[in-house]
């Protein structure tokens, strides 16, 4: 097993636990990995807007690969290297195709776009635990279609959340044929990316402006959405508390989400001196 410059953690399910917050022991790890030189990154489906509501603890964090890869930001200067939106008429075309169907959507532009009569309503789409961080970070609207066509900012995801995973798998065949990239996230959401975006064209762009051999990255994921960059990186690591389809493409599984999965990542495989010589899928 060689050894690595970056690791590339997603967020829910994985350097989160299961109340949403990063363990301590998380922290710790990433402190010393940072110490040692390594690039520690995000590699997300969220938005700015929700990262910066854990400030001080990303401090150390040097880059996020965020709305799936759609946008790459420089968290230590505080810039974006690289965003991917979604073609208007593409938008469009989703829009049409989705408007009788009962769903809750959100958009990302820079800003978390969603209806106001949704947010209260979030636990009939499987997302009631974010509910209190939809309140505070997101731009609510009356009507999400009236806003978009109003204001045609730049949308960089699309999610859409049904009622229900049977109702997701209904409603994901009367969209494949459009121009997106398509990923399955949470319990019953579809995200909508720009054709060709993905955490994994991310992780790519990232690694060639750093001038990093993406063999020498580690992906650490638990859901759908991360299978691409899981694939891509040098090292898949699945998250104790991944779903079967994660696991079984994985390199090694480590401890759940609860249990310091993310710190074993980094003290087993990240700082040199802690490097395994084999790889386990049952650490």
């Amino acid at each position: 097993m060689g050894e690595y410059d970056l690791i590339a953690f997603d967020m829910d399910g994985t350097l989160l636990d299961s109340s949403k917050q990063i363990r301590q022991d998380s922290l710790k790890m990433i402190d010393q990995a940072v110490g040692a030189g390594k690039i520690v990154c995000l590699s997300t489906g969220r938005c700015l807007p929700e990262l910066t509501v854990f400030g001080e603890q990303l401090s150390k964090v040097s880059y996020f690969i965020c709305i799936s890869g759609a946008l790459i930001f420089d968290n230590q200067k505080k810039e974006i290297l690289y965003s991917a939106d979604i073609p208007p008429k593409n938008i469009l075309q989703l829009f049409d195709r989705i408007n009788d169907e009962d769903l809750m959507l959100n958009y990302f532009s820079l800003e978390s776009v969603i209806e106001k009569d949704k947010v209260c309503r979030m636990a009939d789409f499987e997302m009631g635990i974010y509910q209190s961080m939809f309140q505070k970070i997101c731009c609510k609207v009356d009507n999400i279609f009236e806003h978009y066509n109003s204001t045609k900012e730049p949308v960089y995801k699309i999610n859409l959340y049904s009622k229900s995973v049977e109702d997701r798998e209904l409603l994901f065949p009367k969209l494949t044929d459009l121009d997106f990239t398509f990923a399955y996230s949470e319990i019953t959401s579809i995200e909508c990316s720009a054709k060709g975006v993905s955490k994994a064209s991310g992780l790519h762009l990232l690694c060639e402006k750093l001038g990093i051999p993406i063999e020498r990255t580690i992906a650490v994921g638990d859901a759908d959405n991360g299978i691409e960059i899981l694939k891509a990186a040098g090292l898949a690591v699945a998250m104790g508390n991944a779903n079967e389809k994660v696991k079984q493409i994985a390199d090694v599984i480590v401890a759940d989400n609860d249990n310091g999965g993310c710190a074993q990542v980094i003290s087993q495989y990240l700082i040199p001196h802690n490097y395994s010589r084999h790889k386990d899928k049952n650490l």
